[in-house]
C-alpha cells in the first residue's frame, strides 16, 4: 500500500516528536468518467510568475494567460523540486523526482523507458500530442506525434524533429509553435478520442530575441529596477556572494543585451547569431535595436545609470517575448472555445520554472529562493474549477503527472511520488501537504549556484548549501519576503530551526533522499565533466 507524506509522518511521529507537515490527501479512486476530459498543457520556458498581470506586479499584460484564471483557477504557490530545464521537465513527465527519474541537470541522460503520464494515457485510449520546447535527448515516448526543438532551439527559423526528422521551419519559434499547435488539434487528431497535447513555448528563455512585432514595444516605458536589484548579499552566505548571474556583472553585451559593437569597441557574437535571420528580418531587427544602442554609447553610461540601462533592454526583452506566448495562449483558448471543446478540456499554464527578474540583481534561476523556486500556474476546467478560483496549496511540478491521471480516471504508478491536486482545485477537500522539497545539483557550471537542498512551509524555508562549503541558511518569510536575511544560528529561532532540521530529515527520508544520492550524483557530474 502506498503510503501519503501525512500517513508516513504519522507513523514516524512515534519516534520522532515533531508533528507532521503533510496532511491526509483525500485519495481520488479510479473515478469513473463516460466522457475522459482532454488535456492542453501549455508550458512556457523561464517565466517568472511577475510577468503575468493576474499576479499582480505591474510589469506587463497578459490578458490571454489570465483569462485562464478568470475563467478558473489562480495558484499563489506553485513550486519545482529542481529550478533547472531539463531537469523541471522531466519531474513533470514522471511525476517523480531528479534523484529517482535521474535527470538531475542539464547533463546527465535522461531515460525515456521509464513511466510518464503521456505514456500511460496514451495507453488508456488517449491521443497524445507534443509540440514545442522538450529539451530531453532521445525521440519522445508516449507520444502518437512530435514536434519537438532539438535542445534550446532558436528563436528565428527555427529546426524542429518532426516524428523524428529534422526539418527547418521559416518564421519566429512562438508563432510557428502555436501554429502547428492548432493544426494538429484542428487537422491531425482523431476526433473520436479524447486527447492530451503538451503545447510547450520556448520563450522567454534567453536569450530573449522578440519577435518582429515587438521588437519596439515597451520602447516608451523606463522600468524601475525592485527594490533588491542592488542588493550586496550581506544578509546572506558564501552561495549568494560567488553566484555568477547578476545583469550588472554577468550578461553579456551581444548575447544578452543586442549589441553588435560593445561600448568598448569590440565586435561581439551576435553577428554571428543574426545569421540565422533572413535579410528582411535581419533589417528589421537591426532598424529596431541600431538607434538605441548608439545612443546608449553617445551616453557614456556608468555606475548606476548603466546598471539600470541593462536591467531594461533584459526586462523590455524578457517581456517582449513573452507578449507573443500570451498571443498564442489566446489562439489556443479561442479555438477549443469556438470549437465545442472548452467545457471538456483541462487547460493548464505553467513554467518550467521561475526567473529573476532584476531581483537580488539577477537573471537566470536555480536557486532555493522565491522567485526562481515558485512559478506561475493557472488551471481551467469548467465542469469541476469554478471561476475566480485562488489556491494557496503548496503544489509542486511532481503533481501533475497524477493529478492528469486521476482527472483521466486513471490510478497513478506507486513510483510517481506526487499527488493529484484534483480535490484542493475542485474545493472537494482542504486538506494538503504543507511542506515541500528542493534539490539543485548543476554545479560547478554556468552562473556557479552551489549545489543545495531545502524543505519549505508556508512560512519557513532551511536550505543547506553542501558540497564546496557547507553553509545552512533559514528564512521566515513572513517578515522577510524577499529572503535578505538569513536567521539560521539566530537565538529568537533556535526552536523555529530545530524544527524545520527536523522536517527536512522526515521529507528526505519519505521522498528517499539522501547524502549517498548526493555523492552519486556529484561523483557522475564530476565524470562527465572531466572526460570533456
Amino acid at each position: 500500500m502506498k503510503l501519503n507524506l501525512y500517513q508516513f509522518l504519522s507513523a514516524a511521529i512515534i519516534f520522532v516528536y515533531i508533528g507532521t507537515f503533510f496532511s491526509c490527501v483525500s485519495a481520488n479512486e479510479n473515478k469513473e468518467n463516460p466522457t475522459p476530459p482532454n488535456i492542453v498543457f501549455i508550458m512556457s520556458d523561464d517565466h517568472g510568475y511577475q510577468a503575468i498581470s493576474a499576479y499582480g506586479h505591474g510589469l506587463n499584460n497578459t490578458p490571454n494567460i489570465d483569462r485562464i484564471a478568470q475563467e478558473g483557477a489562480l495558484f499563489t504557490r506553485s513550486t519545482v523540486t529542481n529550478s533547472i530545464c531539463a531537469p523541471s521537465r522531466a519531474v513533470m513527465l514522471t511525476g517523480m523526482h531528479s534523484f529517482v527519474n535521474g535527470k538531475v541537470d542539464n547533463v546527465q541522460p535522461f531515460n525515456w523507458d521509464q513511466p510518464n503520464f503521456p505514456k500511460i494515457l496514451q495507453a488508456n485510449g488517449y491521443q497524445t500530442a507534443m509540440i514545442g520546447k522538450i529539451h530531453l535527448d532521445g525521440l519522445p515516448q508516449g507520444f502518437d506525434y512530435s514536434m519537438v526543438l532539438p535542445g534550446q532551439g532558436h528563436y528565428y527559423n527555427p529546426d524542429f524533429i518532426v516524428n523524428g526528422e529534422r526539418k527547418r521551419f521559416p518564421g519566429y519559434v512562438t508563432q510557428i509553435t502555436t501554429d502547428y499547435a492548432l493544426k494538429w488539434l484542428d487537422e491531425m487528431r482523431d476526433k473520436d478520442k479524447p486527447f492530451c497535447l503538451l503545447y510547450h513555448q520556448k520563450a522567454p528563455h534567453r536569450n530573449w530575441k522578440p519577435e518582429e512585432k515587438y521588437l519596439t514595444l515597451f520602447d516608451d516605458i523606463e522600468f524601475t529596477p525592485p527594490a533588491n536589484y542592488y542588493d550586496d548579499y550581506a544578509g546572506r552566505g558564501t552561495a549568494a556572494h560567488e553566484q555568477e548571474m547578476e545583469i550588472d556583472g554577468h550578461a553579456r553585451w551581444g548575447h544578452d543585451f543586442k549589441m553588435l559593437v560593445n561600448p568598448d569597441g569590440d565586435t561581439t557574437r551576435l553577428a554571428r547569431q543574426l545569421k540565422r535571420f533572413t535579410p528582411e528580418q535581419k533589417e528589421k531587427w537591426l532598424a529596431a535595436y541600431t538607434p538605441k544602442n548608439e545612443a546608449m554609447k553617445a551616453a557614456n553610461l556608468s555606475g548606476k545609470e548603466l546598471a539600470e540601462w541593462k536591467f531594461n533592454r533584459y526586462i523590455k526583452d524578457y517581456l517582449r517575448t513573452i507578449q507573443s506566448v500570451d498571443d498564442g495562449v489566446g489562439e489556443v483558448l479561442d479555438y477549443l472555445d469556438e470549437n465545442g471543446l472548452g467545457e471538456n478540456t483541462i487547460v493548464v499554464y505553467t513554467s518550467d520554472q521561475g526567473f529573476y527578474l532584476g531581483e537580488h540583481g539577477w537573471f537566470d534561476k536555480r536557486f532555493m529562493y522565491e522567485e526562481s523556486f515558485r512559478t506561475p500556474l493557472l488551471m481551467r476546467y469548467p465542469k469541476e474549477i469554478k471561476a475566480g478560483t485562488k489556491i494557496d496549496a503548496l503544489v509542486q511540478n511532481l503533481d501533475f503527472a497524477p493529478t492528469f491521471l486521476d482527472y483521466a480516471g486513471i490510478q497513478a504508478p506507486e513510483e510517481m511520488q506526487g499527488e493529484s491536486f484534483r480535490d484542493v482545485v475542485s474545493g472537494a477537500t482542504e486538506t494538503w501537504r504543507d511542506a515541500v522539497y528542493y534539490t539543485y545539483y548543476e554545479y560547478p557550471s554556468v552562473h556557479m549556484v552551489k549545489r543545495h537542498y531545502g524543505v519549505s512551509t508556508d512560512r519557513y524555508k532551511l536550505i543547506h548549501f553542501y558540497y564546496d562549503i557547507d553553509e545552512w541558511e533559514l528564512y521566515d518569510l513572513e517578515k522577510d519576503p524577499n529572503e535578505m536575511n538569513s536567521v539560521y544560528g539566530d537565538p529568537a529561532y533556535k526552536e523555529v530551526e530545530q524544527m524545520m532540521h527536523a522536517r527536512l530529515d522526515s521529507i528526505r527520508q519519505y521522498y528517499g533522499d539522501s547524502d549517498a544520492n548526493d555523492q552519486r550524483y556529484l561523483k557522475a557530474y564530476l565524470d562527465h565533466r572531466a572526460k570533456r
